[in-house]
This record gives structure tokens, C-alpha cells and sequence, in this order.
């Protein structure tokens, strides 16, 4: 099945003078923060973006209809309804349209409908990866298969820490995704900047970015490129903090209970993203969803 997303006419405007447009997900703003924080965050990042001097373009799907720009009511519906929206990554895009749904984009899906409305650049938090225990579960996010076949640079703070960061990093090598640090030698792990694998090359101009994207397209096709930004003032604690809090994170995540709601795979999966991300924050001082972001930043193109 194909889909045609509905452009908010500031987006396609952008679009039809070859501006600058930068999409953002709403999977943060349903299932990235409880309690409705997720909406701080998703208008802090288009203020971001609005301040680079770029238009933000949130990508969710409303009642069935892929949208690329929601507006403000919008991203409070998705914010209302928590992990009560469908995540919806790029398999899952049809049947949202088709069962009328209410779906917030992945990291992936929201890749997807770049690629169908014209769109080449993309922020989010932390991107999906490969999971602890991946060699039991062959738990390994759809997002990074997606990058790797989308020329859209993501913009990020690395992968999220209480994945196997490691494993994420050689299968981005596998996958054929450049990843380039804005100043950086290393991965940033979401909460911190430091302390990640290398990355494959460094960048320090954003005139560089573009001729990379170029020679990486031009080399192997549709591909995308992954550019780890680091701040010079991370806000989310100590590279020893952040390792004890994701090692607390994943002893109780082993626990019996927790075991039980994975085994709800789909339903599981829209739980246990804030509540980690929760337990995780506490754990490194790192309460509100403008600061869980600020630490590093990591450019996926």
C-alpha cells in the first residue's frame, strides 16, 4: 500500500522553495515522557528548530490521515493519549491508515513518510539500537534498517543508553551508516555525552556534512549517514552515574514482573519506554525532557 501525507501548508510552502524543513517524531510526545511532558518536549524541539532557522515538520498519523506538520491541538491529542496511540513504525504505517488509527511515528516511521514527502533532515532523542540481551530476543530496533535505506540526516544524542550501545554501533558499521561526530570522537550515550564507541569520522563545520552526504550517496546508493553531536556542558550527570543508573535500570528490568509485561510484545513495548526512560532519569538527576535531551546530540543522514 502506498500513502500520500497531508503537508501542513507552512511545510509544503518550505518545501517549494527548497527551505530547510526538519521532521520531528511523536512516539516522544506519547510514549517518550508520562504525564504529558512529552508535549514540553516536542514544542521545545520545534522551537529549536524554528530558532536554527528551519520549519518544523512533527510527523504523526490522525484518524488515519499521515500528517507532516500537526499543529499545536494536534500534538496535544497525541500527548492525551499516551501509550494509548499506536507506535507506529514504518510497518505499521498501513494499517494505522487503514484502521483509521491515531499513530504516533518512530524514529523509523517517521523516516518513511520523509522519504515520501521530500524531506532530508530529521531530529529526534535517542535513536532505537540493538537490545541488551539481543542474542536471546533478536530484539534489534526497526530504526536503524530504516536509516540505512533513507537519505535523511537524523539528527540525535546517540543511541539510548539502556540499549547495548557497543552492539548498536557495529551494526550501524554492518548496516553501512555512516556515523559522524559534530566535535566528538565517540557515541553519545543520551545521558551523557562521553563515553560511547568511535565514530567512524569527525566533523566540526556543517559545510562538511553536506559533501559527506553526497560521497555517501553517490558510493552505495540510498543511505543514510549518522553524525553524533556532542554539547561541551553535558547536563545528565557523570559517564559513572549514567553506567550505574542504566545497570539498576536493567537489573530491575530482568525482574519477574517486568518479564511479564514484555511477554505483551506490541502493548509491552508502549509501557516500558517511559517507565525506563523514568527510572533512568532518577537515576541520573535528570528530571525534565528538555534536560534528558541535552546532553549529546547525534545527526543520522
Amino acid at each position: 500500500m502506498t500513502f500520500a501525507p497531508v503537508l501542513s501548508d507552512e511545510v509544503a510552502e518550505a518545501l517549494d522553495r527548497s527551505e530547510p524543513v526538519v521532521a520531528l517524531e511523536t512516539t516522544l510526545v506519547s510514549h517518550g515522557f508520562s504525564g504529558g511532558r512529552g508535549l514540553i518536549a516536542a514544542l521545545a524541539a520545534a522551537d529549536r528548530v524554528r530558532a536554527a532557522g528551519a520549519v518544523p515538520a512533527t510527523v504523526g498519523i490522525v484518524d488515519g490521515v499521515v500528517r507532516v506538520g500537526l499543529d499545536d491541538a494536534e500534538l496535544e491529542r497525541f500527548a492525551a493519549a499516551g501509550t494509548a496511540a499506536r507506535k507506529a513504525g514504518a510497518r505499521d504505517i498501513a494499517a494505522c491508515v487503514v484502521q483509521r488509527a491515531l499513530g504516533a511515528t518512530t524514529v523509523g516511521g517517521t523516516l518513511a513518510v520523509c522519504a515520501a514527502a521530500g524531506i532530508r533532515f530529521m531530529a529526534t532523542g535517542g535513536i532505537g539500537g540493538v537490545h541488551r540481551g539481543f542474542a536471546q530476543s533478536l530484539d534489534i530496533s526497526g530504526d536503524l534498517p530504516r536509516i540505512a535505506a533513507t537519505q535523511v540526516m537524523v539528527v540525535c544524542s546517540g543511541a539510548k543508553s539502556i540499549l547495548d550501545v557497543g552492539a548498536t554501533s557495529e551494526l550501524l558499521e554492518t548496516l553501512g551508516i555512516p556515523v559522524l561526530g559534530w566535535n566528538t570522537p565517540t557515541l553519545p550515550l543520551f545521558y551523557t555525552a562521553d563515553g560511547g564507541p568511535a565514530v567512524s569520522a569527525v566533523v566540526s563545520a556543517a559545510a562538511d556534512w553536506h559533501p559527506r552526504m553526497r560521497a555517501t550517496t553517490s558510493s552505495s546508493g540510498r543511505r543514510g549517514v549518522a553524525i553524533p553531536l556532542r554539547r561541551m556542558s553535558p547536563v545528565g550527570g557523570s559517564l559513572s552515574t549514567v553506567r550505574v543508573a542504566t545497570k539498576r535500570v536493567s537489573e530491575r528490568d530482568a525482574s519477574a514482573a517486568w518479564q511479564r509485561i514484555r511477554m505483551r510484545r506490541r502493548s509491552n513495548r508502549s509501557a516500558m519506554c517511559p517507565v525506563t526512560s523514568e527510572r533512568h532519569a532518577a537515576g541520573t538527576n535528570c528530571a525534565s525532557p528538555t534536560h534528558a535531551r541535552s546532553s549529546g546530540r547525534c545527526v543520522m543522514a
